[in-house]
């Protein structure tokens, strides 16, 4: 499939369209699909003022950006001089941001137009944007169903068609899942590919930035941009990224983990992922089925290593620092207490009492210390697999997305939904969730594809050509 965002950049060069023409139709199209409650916010005023600002240039000749005029959304957890950033948390209702993430700064510099901010789950935990404080995001293909999360609403924002890609973050699947569930590209990039400076931390050994787009062509596009160091954030590699642009006579080993097509997955999700292995093979890769014993154990480690790394990431919020504080409370007790109990939601507060425990004295050893020993045993089995093959095959989701509310009384439940999103995270491996099929009763259904680390590149390439299968 060709890249829609080059598309609507060639067309407003030409002058077949305007930046603005896109704007409002960006626009329109949100307020056309608002019952979805993708978007916590827009920015009109700023968007039309920005679009003209790119027409005149284009105008007076002048040399415009890689994405000069094309629309787009950002998950509401990105830091933005515009509007708000309130990670879908009361705490954060009213924040205002003194800066603009890196992400945000690097596709202004290329000229896009960030239109609004998409609803998540608060503070980026939970896997079906239901966890949002200020109400849940429908799925763009069945109203009553959840659109994954936690990047729900970048997802559906792109899936609904009203722009044509959104930032989203990933920390256990919060990219490829919801993609999956509204059938559109989710990627996730190595650990470290991309920026996180101005991003609302979760945990910080597994979060990554990536985008959701409706195309592999403009997910490779947009990461290109975003992709390099930044003196903000000291986890990020040199830009190692550079799309491939001939993948054609390649054959690759490709290996189906077979822990992820069995007890449990849908039938219909094993039978799309099949049609998806049978094609690959009838083009001429080798397809082998691999084994990844340590998976059973990655939803354990991830429960463990990330309430832990989110526990205390969220130690600022507490009503002075950060975040809205309550006006009940009569000592600092009560301040930090009241604020917090107030300002998360039921999910966040859960996630903050189990990461306490795993590092409390006398626990740690037991829980944390040794969940990252299970960890490093899971990042050697990956490695050991890719020394075989060069890519890795699976479905991005057990099911097609549930209904909402089917899962909100029963959190194991719902966490393994990301059952098989979270080895790669924990890993730190690429991975990305390409649209394959529908369920029986027409629900979209997304394969996802890992490679090794730093691969991108190459996943990306061959994942172009899955999408074309």
């Amino acid at each position: 499939m060709t890249s829609l965002i080059n598309e609507i950049v060639n067309n407003i060069k030409s002058g077949q369209t305007t930046a603005r023409a896109e704007v409002e139709k960006a626009l329109r199209a949100a307020q056309d699909n608002d019952e979805l409650h993708a978007l916590l916010e827009t920015f009109d005023d700023e968007a039309l003022h920005r679009a003209d600002e790119i027409d005149a240039k284009i105008r007076r000749g002048e040399q415009v950006g890689r994405l000069a005029g094309v629309p787009y959304v950002a998950k509401d957890n990105f830091l933005t001089t515009i509007g708000h950033t309130t990670a879908a948390a009361k705490i954060l209702e009213n924040f205002e941001s003194p800066i603009d993430a890196t992400a945000i700064e690097r596709l202004d510099n290329e000229d896009a137009i960030l239109i609004g901010k998409a609803n998540l789950d608060a503070f980026a935990h939970g896997g079906s944007t239901e966890n949002s404080a200020f109400g849940p995001t429908h799925n763009a293909v069945d109203f009553e169903r959840v659109a994954g999360g936690s990047s729900g609403g970048s997802a559906v924002a792109v899936a609904a068609g009203i722009v044509p890609f959104a930032l989203g973050s990933d920390t256990g699947g919060s990219i490829r899942q919801p993609g999956s569930f509204n059938g559109v590209v989710g990627y996730k990039p190595t650990y470290g590919m991309i920026s996180r400076y101005g991003v609302v931390a979760m945990a910080s050994s597994t979060d990554v930035v990536g985008p959701l787009t409706r195309t592999v062509e403009d997910a490779e596009l947009v990461s290109d941009i975003l992709a390099g160091q930044d003196g903000h954030d000291s986890t990020v590699h040199d830009n190692y990224f550079q799309p491939i642009t001939d993948n054609s006579q390649r054959s690759y080993t490709i290996g189906v983990i077979k822990d992820f097509m069995g007890e449990g997955v849908d039938a219909d999700v094993v039978n799309q992922t099949q049609a998806v292995i049978n094609r690959l093979e009838q083009a001429g890769h080798t397809v082998r089925q691999v084994s990844l014993p340590m998976a059973k154990y990655a939803l354990a480690i991830y429960y463990i290593v990330v309430p832990a790394e989110l526990s205390s990431n969220l130690a600022r919020y507490d009503g002075v620092r950060y975040g809205v504080r309550s006006d009940k409370a009569k000592s600092l007790d009560d301040v930090y207490g009241l604020s917090r109990s107030a300002g998360f939601m039921p999910e966040n507060k859960r996630r903050i009492m189990i990461g306490s425990y795993v590092l409390s004295s006398g626990y740690f050893d037991a829980y944390y210390l040794k969940a990252q020993k299970a960890r490093t045993l899971l990042i050697n089995e990956f490695n050991k697999l890719f020394d075989e093959c060069d890519f890795l095959i699976c479905p991005t989701a057990p099911t097609p997305a549930f209904k909402l509310g089917e899962n909100t009384s029963d959190p194991l439940k719902m966490y393994l939904a990301d059952a098989m999103t979270v080895p790669a995270s924990l890993a730190g491996l690429p991975a990305i969730s390409v649209p394959c099929g529908e369920s029986d009763s027409g629900l979209p259904i997304g394969v996802q594809l890992i490679g090794r680390q730093k691969d991108d590149a190459k996943l990306l390439a061959f994942a172009k050509e899955v999408e074309r299968l």
